[in-house]
């Protein structure tokens, strides 16, 4: 599903961001990405999506060879990976339909589709009943829950959610992280990054830290030790 074959990206002429970095993920699996601040996880995850390309190594996704990847297929990619943000990105003036329905809107999909996905994955996420409400009249917990609606709506392989419990208390924060399990089951690929050392305890998934551009760690049934 995600190989990295060592992969190394240098900005400039500084050190590198990531450097050597070789690790195989595989379909259906949740990992846990943690690290400290600047580990760069980020350009990790940016390299996945193909927001960066690296400086040396190669990347396959999904069978994808990005050294191939042509610009015009990277819209294409990209609509086999969801992406959920700490910042939830939603649109104010959209209620919690529309905002899931417009993900689906800009890459084409029909009004008899949107129609019959929409309700199935707010229903997914917990969300059934609130179609109409706004971003400003839901929770922290509620508003990420969307954006993971919206994520998953075009039915990607991978989910990468980066630091998605970081706004929110801990209540709201594992409602969240049960939302991410409920969806791995159904065999999306699930790449969360976390600096929440309590969620990665209880997890016991498979854990990756970063530290200084480098894998210093790889445990099937992990711990948070940044």
């Amino acid at each position: 599903m995600i190989l990295l074959d060592r992969v190394s990206k240098v900005y400039g002429k500084t050190s590198a961001a990531l450097d050597r970095v070789s690790l195989h993920v595989e379909p259906k699996e949740f990992v846990i990405i943690v690290g400290p601040s600047g580990a760069g996880k980020s350009t990790f995850l940016k390299l996945l999506t193909r927001e960066e390309r690296p400086t040396s190594g190669k990347i396959i996704v999904g069978g994808i060879d990005y050294e191939h990847l042509k610009d015009k297929k990277i819209p294409l990619l990209r609509r086999k990976i969801g992406v959920v943000f700490q910042d939830f990105k939603l649109l104010p003036a959209k209620n919690v339909y529309e905002n899931v329905a417009f993900a689906l809107e800009i890459v084409g999909v029909g009004n008899k589709e949107i129609q019959h996905t929409v309700p199935r994955v707010l229903n997914i996420v917990g969300l059934s009943g609130k179609e109409k409400n706004y971003p400003k009249e839901l929770s922290g917990g509620e508003m990420q829950r969307v954006a993971i609606a919206r994520a998953i709506a075009r039915q990607p392989k991978i989910l990468i959610a980066d630091e998605p419990t970081g706004n929110l208390d801990p209540k709201h924060a594992w409602d969240v992280i049960k939302v991410l399990e409920k969806i791995n089951k159904y065999g999306t690929t699930v790449l969360l990054t976390t600096h929440n050392q309590d969620i990665v305890n209880k997890l016991k998934r498979r854990v990756i830290t970063i530290s200084g551009g480098k894998i210093v760690s790889d445990k099937v049934s992990g711990s948070y030790k940044v």
